[in-house]
């Protein structure tokens, strides 16, 4: 057993007893453990404002795209150990843990190449100039120039690789240094990923720091020039709402919480068509794809009513199919969950949405399962679990209580009027997919789903083979979405630099305006 260490102020630390301790989640064999017990944040606070917020601003965005392209090309060198981890601490299949970790490599990669796009300014053009006078002198334009402070970021258990990198990578570009806290019981993936950037120094000092453990009083200490970001649950993201920073001294907050995404068979998407097996496919990934426990999993199922059984029964025979067990196995198709305590909270919200009016399961369920290759009666395992609603309009829970782990509800719909309230009762989501190639349909139906989505997925018949799922979320989109959701924005290229940086009019004398702005050619 190892004990994990924070990365303070370029030194790493091992926290003091009593330290929490990391599991295998398929043999619940402790496999580390941490402590934030006497780490010195107040050090990594000042360290980060003193050496790395400066060194990262005296950069152009081509300069940090590089460090970010350099880093991307360091965790790929070391992405059989990372995979190794992933495994072992996550509970992730390989192809799971490949989800993770190639999302974290291929996101700084994808803000490396943006930043050597933008190329050698500091700041960004918003939108058109414009002269707000008579006079053609005057001259107004509106720049994103970089904050002055830094980025506390505070990531959920289920992505520690992809969770850290595509948070940091954003703040880099935009000159902001982080201070990352991954959740406790996956974290060393996270703690591996900062020891490999450290120990190859390409970021400039106080870039990155780590804390492995509980955040402590940090969040105390940050001001109206600092950007808190967070991924996890909703009662936590209600508390940060709540804390002196945020509510009196203006730290701007970013939340990407609960979500009951929704994937949508229109009535074209007939049995045997390429465009039904892609629906097939991508729920059935989407449901056992690290276990269900992905923010953008699809949680309510929608198919007209006419073809409700026929659904019902391929998308049970799919996923009564795939084998659970140790995520070594090559076998298994969806391993553990992560903690002993997410396993307890993923039965209870079974059997919670199984007390819904007309709801029924039909395949999976709360009871313990045996994990295929796994020892006897240990490990977080449950089935992948599908539940029928045969009375949405009356229905509650399925739609405003997630249930995090492999678990989704299906349902039938009369008419697309009917369909957009029922999607709109989930009350904000990360995502929506809708399968049809009747564009009208699809019209109709992003101008209701839009509002209440950060990203809509269409599938199509022409993306067959070609589709990444809508539980993907790819660098150059938005994630993120209103609502229940979090109401938070985060990636999409350009767009997700807004979060860590100032809009600011810039109004005079029109040639020195214009002299402020990029070359031609650049953003």
């Amino acid at each position: 057993m190892i004990t994990l260490r924070s990365y303070v102020a370029d030194t790493f630390i091992a926290g003091a007893p009593p330290r929490a301790p990391l599991y295998n989640p398929a043999t619940e064999e402790v496999l580390a453990e941490t402590s934030t017990i006497g780490v010195d944040l107040g050090a990594a606070e000042a360290h980060a404002r003193t050496c790395g917020g400066p060194a990262l601003r005296e950069l152009s965005f081509a300069a940090r795209g590089q460090l970010l392209i350099a880093a991307s090309q360091a965790l790929h060198a070391a992405r059989d150990e990372l995979l190794a981890l992933s495994m072992d601490n996550g509970g992730n299949t390989r192809s799971d843990a490949k989800f993770d970790v190639d999302g974290a490599i291929a996101t700084l990669a994808a803000y490396g190449e943006l930043g050597q796009r933008l190329g050698e300014t500091r700041w960004l053009r918003d939108g058109e100039g414009v002269q707000p006078t008579r006079s053609p002198k005057l001259w107004g334009e509106h720049l994103f120039v970089p904050r002055q402070g830094i980025a506390v970021h505070i990531n959920a258990f289920n992505f520690p690789a992809w969770g850290l990198c595509e948070k940091a990578a954003v703040a880099w570009l935009c000159g902001l240094p982080v201070i990352t806290k991954p959740a406790t019981s996956t974290a060393w993936l996270a703690c591996r990923i900062v020891e490999i950037l450290a120990e190859r120094k390409i970021l400039p000092s106080g870039s990155l720091q780590l804390l492995a453990g509980s955040v402590g009083d940090l969040l105390d200490r940050l001001g109206p020039q600092d950007v808190l970001a967070f991924t996890g649950s909703s009662e936590t993201a209600e508390k940060l709402r709540r804390h002196e920073a945020v509510v009196r001294r203006g730290v701007r907050l970013n939340v990407e919480a609960d979500s009951l995404n929704a994937a949508i068979l229109g009535p074209d998407g007939q049995s045997g068509s390429e465009l039904y097996d892609l629906f097939l496919s991508d729920v059935v990934r989407d449901i056992t794809q690290k276990a269900g426990q992905k923010c953008t999993a699809i949680r309510r199922i929608f198919v007209p009513a006419p073809r409700l059984a026929e659904v019902a029964a391929d998308l049970t025979e799919r996923l009564g199919a795939v084998r659970v067990g140790h995520p070594r196995r090559e076998e298994v198709g969806m391993g553990p969950l992560s903690t002993a305590a997410q396993l307890q909270a993923v039965r209870e919200g079974i059997r919670r949405l199984e007390a819904e009016p007309g709801v029924r399961r039909l395949t999976g369920g709360p009871e313990p399962v045996s994990g295929l290759g796994a020892p006897e009666g240990k490990g977080y395992f449950v089935r992948p679990t599908l539940l029928q609603c045969d009375r949405p309009l009356e229905a509650t829970a399925i739609h405003e209580q997630e249930v995090f782990g492999p678990v989704a509800t299906i349902m039938a719909y009369e008419a697309p009027t009917d369909l957009a309230a029922l999607v709109r009762r989930g009350g904000g989501g990360l995502v929506a997919s809708l399968y049809s190639d009747d564009r009208s349909l699809v019209s109709e139906l992003v101008l209701a789903l839009g509002p209440y989505h950060g990203r809509l997925f269409l599938g199509s018949a022409r993306l067959a083979g070609q589709s990444p799922g809508p539980g993907t979320a790819l660098p150059q989109l938005n994630h993120g979405g209103p609502g229940r959701a979090g109401d938070g924005h985060e990636l999409g290229g350009v767009r997700g630099m807004e979060l860590y940086m100032q809009r600011c009019a810039i109004m005079g004398y029109r040639p020195v305006v214009e002299s402020l702005l990029p070359r031609p050619g650049q953003p």
